[in-house]
This record gives structure tokens, C-alpha cells and sequence, in this order.
């Protein structure tokens, strides 16, 4: 998966980001909503991973994905600010 994104040139962190403020949902929410899926997640993780600065986990991303009711192929969209 991971290598795929990095095939296309997708920067999955800024699309959770893009994606988190569509839904109105700050960093601190989505952290407690990613625990509640039994991945632990804090806020500063979060903001490692929109910012590029750390790795996503597949355990993450699906519980993000959970969090923020969204498609593997919309974080994968190209977001043009």
C-alpha cells in the first residue's frame, strides 16, 4: 500500500488533513475517535503523520478511515487547495 501511495506521489497525511476540515473534525477529535478504534493515536502523532514527519501505519490509516467515514480512494483523491 505504502508504496503505492509513494508510486503516485500522494501525500496521504495533507489528504487527511484536507479531509479532517471538510468534516469540521480538529486534530484532538479525530485522535480520541482513532482510540476508540483500538488504535492508539495521540494528537501529536497526528500531526507527525498530516505533516509528512512520520510513517502511517495500516492500523492508522484504517482507523482513521473509520473515524472520518471515508474510502481508501478518497484519501488517495488529489486535493487542490
Amino acid at each position: 500500500m505504502e508504496q503505492k501511495i509513494k508510486q503516485k506521489g500522494i501525500n496521504i497525511g495533507g489528504n487527511i488533513r484536507q479531509i479532517r476540515k471538510m468534516k469540521n473534525i480538529g486534530q484532538t477529535e479525530l485522535a480520541r475517535m482513532v482510540q476508540l478504534n483500538d488504535v492508539y493515536m495521540t494528537r501529536e502523532t497526528l500531526v507527525k503523520i498530516e505533516r509528512g514527519i512520520q510513517h502511517i501505519t495500516g492500523a492508522q490509516l484504517k482507523g482513521i478511515r473509520d473515524c472520518l467515514n471515508t474510502t481508501y480512494d478518497e484519501l488517495l483523491k488529489e486535493f487542490h487547495s
